[in-house]
């Protein structure tokens, strides 16, 4: 019996107008959560992920935090490479800037120096040219 029922139920999605979709329910927010500054989902970042799950609740050691779990302590060593990289990058692109404006510069004495080097009017046309 469930044998003819469950080809019923394929042929008729098969032939039917409709579009069956299975997509996730969960991006429904994105736009609103990533206009409002959050992640994208809850499991990103923030305190639902980075805080600890639980705490001690005993008479001496009420309120001490649980120790971080595997993929907090992954998080927060992916988000500390970054930030190095972050630096690394940023000086670089400081030193790249510093040796353009080096190199500004450098062309810019040639030039004065090349403008120096040209031959200068004498006797009547240096005269001409002052007033």
């Amino acid at each position: 019996m469930a044998a003819p029922l469950r080809t019923l139920c394929c042929t008729a999605l098969r032939h039917s107008s409709r579009c069956f979709t299975t997509t996730c329910g969960t991006q429904a927010g994105i736009k609103w959560r990533t206009e409002n500054g959050l992640a994208r989902s809850g499991t990103e970042y923030g305190p639902m992920t980075d805080l600890p799950d639980w705490s001690f609740a005993g008479k001496f050691t009420y309120g001490r935090p649980a120790p971080p779990l595997k993929g907090q302590l992954r998080r927060k060593q992916e988000r500390e490479t970054l930030a190095r990289r972050v630096v690394n990058l940023s000086s670089e692109v400081d030193k790249g800037m510093e040796v353009w404006r080096e190199k500004q510069e450098e062309a810019k004495r040639m030039q004065e120096r090349n403008k120096s080097l040209l031959l200068k009017p004498k006797g009547n046309l240096l005269l001409k040219k002052n007033k």
